[in-house]
């Protein structure tokens, strides 16, 4: 096995969401980007739409880190492989330091990576020292490194802030308050990255901020250990699957492209609403996203419908989480009341809600074992479709989200971590024809 690596590292992290973590985050990953630093960033708990800004931020592939999804092995891993290349490692926490379990807290501890609180000082002045401290003290044996004060009205406001600080507390300084700071967001999260058009500015700006802070300096380096190589069966050499990829399904893990790669897919992309039909392929992935806020353009596109139809009756494997089994129903409305055609291979209509529908994570004990992921949606389907399993929610163990099976068709509300069970990933995207019969894949 090869010998540990030093890397410099930071976890940056908040008392709860909507305290900026991202923003930083990604000025901080931007701010070393620019002085040429080569800068990788991750991100704790199963995110998809923070990483595509820390992707915008740091020109480098984002991963997941989740003690339980990913599980410990994989986060040293992948820890490691980024110290052996990277000049600095970033890491955005999830919710709260110590929301969930496991939290943030624990990963920064588990791997002894020093953690900054962002703290929204927006509405507060001396308070601001007690959630400081109180973050600081909880769990004495956190690496802490120090707090960085956000949306700050005035230089008046940060003297109060400082104003009563505890002793041994490390102040890296202040972020001011300004509108062009902020990340524009929605329903689920921030924005895509793709969708704000002066994404490269406001970093930009926000980056020359933490530039006044001691949060600019490299922070000290942390040794990272290798784990022991873990052989991938090439069980989907020569499979070629088409993938979708657009505004409308973007929720994809990095990680599970990297193993399907590693299984001996080859992977070619395509736009549901864009491109007139799939791409030859042996296997088609639907992952999550917004398809609610395309229907019209999905719709629409009647030749990919056609195509998609063709592939299924072929019986050739679709694979569909989330916003992109909503795609596969016979139709999804969105708030407003439009109701979009989509591409009913399945009996069943989506509707869109105001309120959060599923939340958490989930396991399946499938046949190929157990695999993990978690969901997260705010629509209600009515799917005529009898279930050929449930979840398990890991919160309390009662069933969760239902799985579905058509044919050599998978669909469910989970979005599933793919390297937690690679032999369902190969279940789910391998033609039957061909692991039965023994015939050549699609050559493109």
């Amino acid at each position: 096995m090869p010998p540990s690596k030093s890397c410099p590292a930071l976890l940056i992290s908040a008392p709860s969401s909507g305290q900026g973590k991202t923003s930083i985050t990604a000025a901080l990953a931007y701010l070393h980007r620019q002085a040429g630093k080569h800068v990788r960033v991750f991100k704790i708990g199963p995110d998809f739409l923070d990483p595509m800004i820390l992707e915008r931020a740091s020109g480098n592939p984002v991963y997941q880190l989740d003690l339980w999804m990913t599980g410990e092995s994989e986060c040293r891993k992948l820890l490691y492989e980024a110290a052996v290349a990277a000049d600095l490692i970033l890491i955005e926490g999830v919710m709260g330091l110590f929301d969930g379990k496991p939290s943030s807290a624990d990963l920064a501890q588990l791997f002894d990576i020093p953690v900054v609180a962002v703290i929204d000082a927006s509405s507060m002045a001396q308070t601001f020292n007690a959630v400081a401290h109180g973050l600081k003290t909880f769990r004495l044996s956190l690496p802490f490194a120090g707090v960085l004060a956000n949306n700050v009205a005035s230089a008046r406001h940060a003297e109060m802030l400082l104003d009563g600080t505890p002793k041994g507390l490390n102040y890296f300084g202040f972020i001011p308050r300004k509108e062009q700071f902020a990340l524009p967001s929605r329903q689920l999260g921030l924005m895509q990255a793709k969708e704000i058009h002066d994404l490269d500015h406001r970093l930009a700006s926000l980056a020359e901020s933490i530039k006044a802070t001691d949060l600019a300096t490299m922070p000290g380096s942390i040794q990272f250990k290798a784990e022991p190589e873990i052989e991938i069966e090439p069980s989907l050499r020569g499979i070629r699957i088409g993938v979708a990829r657009d505004l409308a399904f973007s929720f994809l893990y990095h990680a599970n492209l990297d193993l399907l790669n590693s299984m001996g897919a080859s992977l070619v992309f395509f736009s549901p609403i864009a491109d007139r039909g799939i791409p030859a392929c042996d296997s088609l992935y639907f992952p999550g996203g917004y398809p609610e806020m395309y229907l019209q353009e999905l719709e629409e596109n009647i030749s990919m419908k056609e195509s998609i139809l063709a592939h299924f009756k072929a019986n050739r494997p679709i694979y569909a989480e989330c916003g992109g089994m909503l795609y596969l129903l016979d139709s999804l409305t969105d708030k407003n009341g439009y109701e979009g055609k989509m591409l009913g291979l399945i009996s069943g209509r989506a509707f869109m809600l105001n309120r959060l529908k599923g939340l958490g994570y989930q396991s399946w004990d499938s046949s190929k074992g157990e695999v993990r992921g978690h969901t997260f949606h705010h629509s209600e389907s009515t799917i005529n479709l009898t279930p050929s399993g449930y979840a398990r929610r890991t919160s309390d163990g009662q069933a969760g989200e239902p799985i579905y099976k058509l044919r050599n068709l998978t669909a469910t509300y989970l979005h599933f971590y793919f390297p937690s069970c690679p032999s369902f990933a190969a279940q789910a995207f391998l033609p039957q024809n061909l692991s039965f019969l023994g015939k050549s894949p699609t050559v493109a």
